[in-house]
């Protein structure tokens, strides 16, 4: 059975609230090829939310494109299918790793797999109706026991999956404490079908470490991504890339008014308040300057804070 993704592919992940077309737009300016829309709620998607329908837009140069679904209900899962169906895409995944407590209370993403017999039934549906290659994403299931996460894969594959990705976190630990390497090894070892590390990856450093702990071939990026979509330049290229503040706003500039073209101004600025943090985060900006992100309420506000940006001095 041919790989969903070559090897050595790093993949951007699907971010729920993120990955849109502007911030796939910016990693790709990058060296990134293989990413994701934002995760979509099937029932949102089947009853016709504006909102949701347009997490389906892809650009005309976006030759990859994956899509993926969250859902706990067959039946809706298999409608939403269909309508993905109707438009081009390169996979269909099904996310079973979230461990954010909006989708938790719906017994959705990585809640979803602590049921296994429920979540092998509603992935089926999935499989059955989808024209498009399938795979899952998953956080492991125990941090000492590779057993039960196998099992589950196991069971994922038979149901159709072609690829599984894998977060080495249990579900309690979210997106922090240390990533498991050795269970992914051990499902890696055990499998035929292609099995995807994620977890932990911010930099080059820890990117190779996934890597050679977990021997996948390929990794999956998701808040290494945030703010830095030099991150796929600096693995591609295997070097450490650090903007200078003109790189940063040049980037940042790029990205927001793209936003605004796409959005609109008014909604394109309060979206992109979390956007401009993200590319100032952990670079040595002044607390008062990221404060003033808030008060960013339109393009002409935006430009005075790249301004900022550009005369100030971070300390690092």
């Amino acid at each position: 059975m041919e790989n969903i993704y070559p090897d050595n592919s790093v993949i951007l992940a699907p971010l729920s609230g993120f990955t849109d077309i502007p911030f796939r737009t910016s990693a790709r300016r990058f060296g990134c090829r293989y990413a994701f829309t934002e995760m979509i709620d099937a029932g949102s998607l089947v009853f016709g939310t504006a909102k949701t329908i347009k997490f389906l837009d892809r650009t005309e140069d976006e030759d990859w494109l994956g899509v993926q679904l969250v859902g706990s209900d067959p039946d809706i899962l298999s409608r939403a299918v269909n309508i993905l169906n109707n438009h081009e895409f390169s996979v269909i995944d099904f996310n079973m790793g979230c461990p954010a407590p909006k989708v938790a209370k719906k017994g959705e993403g990585a809640m979803l797999a602590l049921r296994p017999d429920d979540a092998l039934r509603v992935f089926e549906a999935i499989s059955k109706n989808s024209k498009y290659p399938v795979s899952a994403k998953i956080r492991i299931l125990d941090e000492q026991d590779p057993g039960p996460t196998l099992e589950f894969v196991r069971r994922l594959a038979n149901a159709g999956a072609r690829a599984v990705t894998i977060h080495g976190r249990i579900r309690k630990s979210f997106y922090s404490g240390p990533v498991f390497h050795e269970i992914i090894a051990e499902i890696r070892g055990a499998m035929n079908i292609q099995i995807v590390a994620n977890g932990g990856v911010m930099d080059l450093k820890s990117y190779d470490e996934l890597r050679e702990k977990t021997g996948c071939s390929c990794v999956m990026v998701a808040r290494g991504a945030m703010g830095n979509p030099w991150i796929f330049e600096e693995i591609e290229k295997r070097r450490c890339v650090i903007p200078s503040p003109i790189e940063l706003t040049d980037e940042m500039r790029k990205h927001v008014l793209h936003m605004a073209d796409y959005y609109g101004e008014a909604l394109a600025m309060k979206i992109a308040r979390k956007i401009v943090l993200d590319y100032l985060k952990g670079r040595g900006y002044q607390r008062s300057l990221k404060c003033g992100v808030s008060h960013m309420n339109s393009i002409n506000d935006f430009e005075t804070l790249l301004s900022e940006v550009r005369q100030s001095h971070p300390v690092i």
